[in-house]
């Protein structure tokens, strides 16, 4: 038999880490300059309302979505993690999303403050039209997020060469072992995604939307700190097997499920639409995206627990899975090459 003659493929991994950075860097720099040239607009003096924090609220979720990725993007290929690298080109798509929905939001804002509703104060400075300034840079943004996604698609699909044939060699030829395996990562990316959207979705209710009963306010920042802990124990069980601890974690994400279905209503309900409109598009994203992936992630906690007890647990508790590890793991067996319809050559022999 032939030996496995392929070297891992550094290429391609500091490609996706060079596409990232690029792409946050352009973006945020056009962000920046966005943000810039709104402020110069305002009035000096006026307080601040919901309208004029609409453009800074979009450019701290960007920072704030960019470096995230980025930290994801470093998590994943320090563990070799094929699907949480799918799961980032599919990030950038909803990144894109919102970058697309910022035009049209950002153009009513700016109508807004030139000539206010409602008797309020004129909030632009008079003989300013900032809007040509910005628009160019406003369409840019969707189309540079769009290349850096077909270009991270193009360069995750071969970094699949080298991850298929890495994270999975430290689990048993036991093709079942591999199927419970794979869920279980599927799992744990999830949570990681579910917590951006859910914080992006958050940040801007805080920051924008008025007029909300104390109660209901309380009840969004408490939120906060309450879905960092379900995350980070949802995890937590899941690694140590606890069934318990799994049906508790699942009955609180129907009770997410539940809280996002409610904001979603309520931003067009008649008596309350008023107070959501400088931001509802993108919460109405925010919260649709989040709806989704909690549904997946209840779908996909419970085939976690229903793999409790069935020796996975020793190798979900390996947090990284090095070349070194792999190369002395002479009894297992690697993925399927699913780009060519193959095995890949191996040297070891496998019974999948």
């Amino acid at each position: 038999m032939e030996a496995d003659t392929r070297r891992p493929n550094t290429r391609a991994t500091w490609s996706f880490v060079i596409a990232t950075a690029i792409q946050a860097m352009i973006v945020l720099a056009i962000e920046a300059y966005i943000f810039a040239k709104f402020q110069e607009s305002l009035i000096p003096g006026i307080g601040a309302t919901p309208q004029s924090k609409t453009i800074p609220t979009y450019l701290t979720l960007f920072i704030f979505g960019f470096i995230y990725e980025l930290v994801l993007v470093y998590d994943s290929l320090r563990l070799k993690n094929t699907i949480q690298v799918i799961g980032l080109c599919m990030y950038n798509v909803g990144m894109l999303i919102y970058a697309s929905i910022q035009y049209d939001q950002i153009h009513k804002v700016i109508n807004l403050l030139a000539q206010p509703t409602n008797g309020g104060p004129v909030q632009l400075k008079p003989n300013t039209d900032v809007w040509p300034d910005i628009q160019p840079y406003l369409v840019a943004v969707p189309c540079i997020i769009a290349f850096f996604t077909i270009a991270m698609s193009v360069i995750a699909w071969k970094l699949y060469d080298e991850f298929a044939w890495t994270i999975y060699k430290h689990i048993s030829a036991d093709l079942r072992m591999k199927r419970r395996y794979l869920t279980f990562q599927i799992y744990i990316a999830l949570l990681k995604f579910d917590f951006f959207f859910f914080l992006g979705f958050t940040v801007q209710f805080l920051v924008i939307v008025t007029g909300l009963a104390d109660a209901e306010m309380g009840l969004t920042i408490a939120a906060i700190p309450i879905t960092v802990l379900i995350l980070f124990m949802a995890a937590f069980w899941t690694r140590r097997e606890s069934k318990f601890g799994m049906i508790g974690t699942i009955f609180l994400f129907f009770c997410g499920l539940a809280y996002f279905i409610f904001k979603l209503a309520r931003m067009y309900q008649k008596s309350h639409e008023q107070n959501y409109l400088p931001v509802r598009k993108s919460l109405t994203s925010f919260a649709v995206i989040t709806i989704v992936l909690i549904v997946v992630t209840i779908v996909i906690a419970s085939m976690c627990t229903a793999n409790f007890d069935k020796g996975l647990k020793p190798h979900i508790m390996k947090r990284k899975i090095g070349d070194a590890e792999a190369e002395k793991m002479d009894n297992m067996t690697e993925l399927p090459d699913l780009k060519h319809g193959h095995a890949p050559a191996s040297s070891r022999m496998t019974i999948d």
